[in-house]
């Protein structure tokens, strides 16, 4: 059996998550308070300034509750998986697992990904459920005039689209008319995975260049490529997956033609759960399954 561990990424926070992990693994927690100047507890478990919705709280929140739910997970099992993934943010938890950084750095880096990420706002992202990759990419071509990109590719059945606030009507009006089941707006502020990310990529690329990565454990399968990291490319590809598509079909795809591959997703919420199964009904993997 070939143990999968997934990792979530933004959209899968809520109010209450951790709540079982933050007395498990005090040190963690309290270097965390320490680098991010509050208290991750009160954040995840009360957020009673309303922040955790936020670009610049709710990445680090997110990969301090991934990456204690990993810590528990190997206490459980008493060994590590095979190989780890992520979806967007969730992928930094994947490397944080495989080794490529400790618990300090994954974190600071994720605070400035959240604070680059988070000054960008005017932007808008939407699911489109029911229609093929690559009638959602001609719709684009046809009526987006180049200002909404395709920025993950979610499974066979949902495509999410990124791009300005002022072409998104007239891009949903030509999704639904060419079949599409559902347009859901998702709840962000901005364009994240598309070209309006493009001016945070080239600032995290400048603030990475100043951390050097340990080589991987156990493979990692990147969003940028949907192949296992190669050791010299953490950089780059951390920095482009700012502005580039998530592509998740076929990283789950590829890891699905491992020998009997069991997914396990870790994490506040099995957000990703059903789609890694919708994955896997197209997909040639009958030994293939998640926890």
């Amino acid at each position: 059996m070939t143990r999968i561990y997934v990792f979530p990424g933004q959209g899968s926070q809520a109010v209450g998550m951790g709540a079982e992990l933050f007395r498990a693994f005090p040190h963690e927690v309290a270097f965390a308070d320490a680098i991010l100047g509050y208290s991750i507890e009160e954040l995840c478990l009360r957020d009673s300034e309303k922040r955790l919705n936020r670009t610049e709280f709710t990445q680090p929140a997110l990969f301090v509750v991934n990456a204690l739910s990993y810590l528990r997970a190997v206490e459980k099992e008493g060994t590590r998986p095979d190989f780890a993934v992520g979806h967007s943010l969730g992928e930094y938890n994947a490397l944080f697992a495989a080794g490529a950084f400790d618990f300090i750095t994954g974190l600071r880096l994720v605070q400035r990904r959240g604070q680059l990420m988070g000054r960008a706002d005017g932007g808008v992202m939407a699911a489109v459920v029911g229609l093929p990759e690559e009638q959602v990419a001609r719709c684009l071509r046809d009526v987006g005039q180049e200002e909404m990109d395709i920025a993950s590719l979610n499974s066979p059945d949902q495509t999410v689209v990124s791009g300005a606030a002022s072409a998104f009507e007239r891009v949903e009006a030509a999704l639904l008319s060419a079949g599409a089941h559902q347009v859901v707006r998702l709840k962000v502020s901005a364009a994240f995975h598309s070209r309006y990310m493009r001016s945070a990529e080239e600032e995290f690329a400048r603030f990475l260049s100043q951390f050097e990565f340990s080589s991987l454990d156990f493979p990692v399968v990147s969003n940028l490529h949907a192949t296992p990291y190669a050791p010299e490319a953490i950089h780059a590809c951390l920095a482009g997956q700012m502005s580039k598509a998530v592509r998740w079909t076929e990283t789950i795809q590829w890891l699905a033609r491992q020998p009997e591959p069991r997914f396990e997703e870790l994490g506040p919420a099995k957000v990703l759960t059903p789609l890694i199964q919708s994955i896997l009904r197209r997909t040639q993997a009958p030994r293939a399954r998640t926890a």
